[in-house]
């Protein structure tokens, strides 16, 4: 089994469950994807602990998407979902992704000019009918797909947008340094949806599977709303955190 009996320590006040918790996570590391763990019973006779505190640990370990479990099969190993940090910084993908030890890939699907409609226009406050730029991503970690992203971008802010390559430009990066934007604020908003056919196709998950649809807008520091975007994460594999501040 490979798990340290003394790992749990009854004479102290943390939680049994989340000594089993963190004993298990320094366990599934060691493992590969697909591992198997030990089952309920055989954790509760190893450790001689109940069989609710196994499974509230392991239940917070799925849900934080360190294992994954299999009606009729067991629990398994699987690979931790990508952590999305929502904070007060704005900064690029890749770059946030690097910093976590994922190595991030990017696919252009489409970049043109095209013309918007009243929703791309209210958002970027611009006249519909106006020409926008439009630029659609699919964005992947360690080359599982993770997100598809829509943008749009006036094309009176950022001529010659379109000549950019974004498999190895960073958007944000491209915008602060070629075309002098100062970006100062993100509004973003997120729900869970069902997976339409298209986005389905592209994640390589089955239509219908739940997926966070985001909505963002990226003001410059003139408050000139210079990005509109939609995403769709894949459910299974992201996590968001969201840090707010008191004033």
């Amino acid at each position: 089994m490979s798990l340290d009996k003394n790992a749990i320590d009854k004479s102290i006040p943390i939680p049994l469950y989340y000594q089993l918790k963190q004993h298990l996570r320094e366990y599934i590391s060691k493992r590969n994807v697909g591992d198997p763990i030990p089952t309920e019973n055989e954790l509760c006779a190893h450790f001689d602990i109940s069989r609710p505190t196994v499974r509230q640990a392991i239940a917070e370990l799925v849900t934080e998407g360190y294992l994954v479990r299999s009606k009729g099969k067991g629990t398994f190993v699987t690979k931790p979902k990508v952590q999305r940090d929502f904070r007060l910084a704005l900064s690029s993908f890749n770059q946030e992704m690097r910093e976590k030890g994922v190595n991030p890939s990017t696919q252009v699907l489409d970049l043109f000019k095209t013309s918007a409609d009243d929703a791309v226009a209210e958002k970027l406050n611009i006249q519909t009918g106006e020409d926008v730029f439009f630029l659609r991503r699919l964005r992947s970690a360690d080359l599982q797909p993770l997100m598809v992203v829509n943008s749009f971008l006036p094309c009176k802010l950022v001529p010659g947008f379109d000549t950019c390559d974004f498999t190895r430009e960073a958007l944000h990066v491209l915008l602060s340094e070629a075309y002098n934007f100062n970006l100062t604020l993100m509004r973003r908003s997120i729900e869970a949806v069902a997976a339409p056919k298209e986005v389905a196709t592209l994640l390589k998950i089955k239509q219908g599977s739940p997926v966070q649809r985001t909505e963002t807008i990226v003001y410059t520091d003139q408050n000139i709303p210079i990005e509109f975007t939609l995403g769709w994460y894949r459910g299974d594999h992201s996590r968001f955190t969201i840090e707010l501040r008191a004033e």
